[in-house]
């Protein structure tokens, strides 16, 4: 059996520090969380599920859409957005930080663009489920933090892998976490 040679060496980045966080509230299609998983392996980004989810996540659905990239990944489960927001505020004050992160809300009833979010290190990035998004009352109640991804066809919404990787990559860009990059 001949041996496989190395793989070519891949662009790459140095990791954000504090790394943006993305927030699944009730993830209802194990592809599309096993998507997500992969964008946040390759840009070390803490994935975090929210709330009961509508599939196991040893699933083999979920794990072949992640491909063998689940070890590389950081995903914690909570069981309500309320966990999520108290680990986070631990998390930051063992870090010294004097505030817990950012949340920002992404829906496709938005009125204002995410090319206008402040994106900061350490944010977090929350959407909701494939089928309705995320609550209402949680939308209304966070209306100056609730972004969409402007739209020039006719459809509904994005695929939720898609517009949770259109954000990130633009949150990255926007803190300089794209740049510069190297062979690696």
């Amino acid at each position: 059996m001949t041996p496989h040679p190395p793989p070519p060496p891949k662009l790459r980045t140095a990791p954000l520090a504090p790394p943006f966080h993305i927030v699944l509230v009730e993830p209802e299609i194990p592809p599309n969380t096993g998507s997500i998983a992969r964008t946040c392996a390759a840009t070390n980004t803490p994935l975090h599920l929210v709330g009961p989810l509508g599939f196991r996540l040893d699933e083999h659905s979920i794990r072949r859409a992640g491909l063998d990239y689940w070890h590389l990944v950081q995903v914690q489960q909570h069981a309500a957005l309320d966990d999520f927001e108290r680990a986070q505020v631990r998390i930051a004050a063992d870090a010294g930080l004097s505030e817990a992160p950012r949340l920002h809300y992404f829906s496709g009833d938005a009125e204002q663009s995410y090319l206008d979010a402040p994106f900061a290190p350490g944010d977090a990035l929350v959407f909701g489920k494939e089928s309705v998004g995320l609550p209402r009352a949680l939308l209304d109640a966070n209306r100056e933090r609730v972004w969409g991804i402007p739209m020039s066809g006719g459809v509904r919404s994005l695929n939720l892998s898609n517009a949770v990787s259109i954000v990130l990559f633009e949150a990255l860009r926007r803190c300089g976490a794209l740049g510069p990059t190297f062979r690696g």
